[in-house]
């Protein structure tokens, strides 16, 4: 388990000059290139205009805060995002317009190399106490996006607080079970690598 704090993240303007993508944190290829295998982050929308093309990659957007967006991908008809976690999935290569309903918005983004790993994301309310399996060849991203969580699995306890992040693996031949509990709201993503 390890912690990634706020002042860990990595900020840093669009080229479009049309928001800021604020990384939490990425996986690197195992060739050391510049591409990812996974990468999250948070995007400050402040303008209509488009997004980037990632080929290869599938896309999790969730709406975080503001009064939405609303997307036109290739030829489909337009998909509005106005309610807070509300999702949307779709391909890197695609061709995104993206129109803001009213004022910029703040968005939880998730990519994941197709051929490599595949992500589950899930926003949540935790009360309580959670149980997250974590399976070789797995990995979990837990984002605290309100209030506070600690992590506790055999012989490692990690708190994280509002905005920051914590990271789980197994063991390479082994499953762990970590007991999640505090307050507040999570996003939750799961990779798995692809055989």
């Amino acid at each position: 388990m390890r912690l990634i704090q706020t002042r860990d993240y990595q900020r840093k303007r669009w080229n479009n000059d049309g928001g800021w993508t604020t990384e939490i944190a990425r996986e690197p290829l195992a060739d050391s290139s510049d591409g990812f295998r996974w990468r999250v982050s948070i995007a400050d929308i402040e303008a209509d205009g488009p997004f980037s093309r990632f080929p290869g990659i599938d896309r999790d957007l969730l709406l975080l805060a503001g009064k939405g967006i609303e997307l036109d991908i290739d030829d489909a008809p337009s998909i509005r995002l106005d309610r807070r976690f509300q999702s949307i999935r779709f391909d890197g290569e695609a061709a995104i317009q993206c129109r803001l309903l009213a004022g910029p918005t703040r968005d939880f983004n998730v990519m994941a190399a197709r051929a490599q790993v595949s992500a589950e994301v899930h926003a949540r309310p935790l009360a309580g106490t959670m149980l997250v399996f974590v399976e070789p060849r797995c990995s979990w991203l837990i984002h605290v996006f309100a209030g506070q969580a600690s992590a506790r699995g055999d012989d490692q306890s990690v708190s994280a607080q509002c905005g920051e992040t914590l990271i789980l693996d197994a063991p390479i031949d082994a499953r762990a079970r970590v007991v999640i509990e505090g307050g507040g709201e999570l996003i939750l993503v799961k990779f798995t690598d692809i055989d």
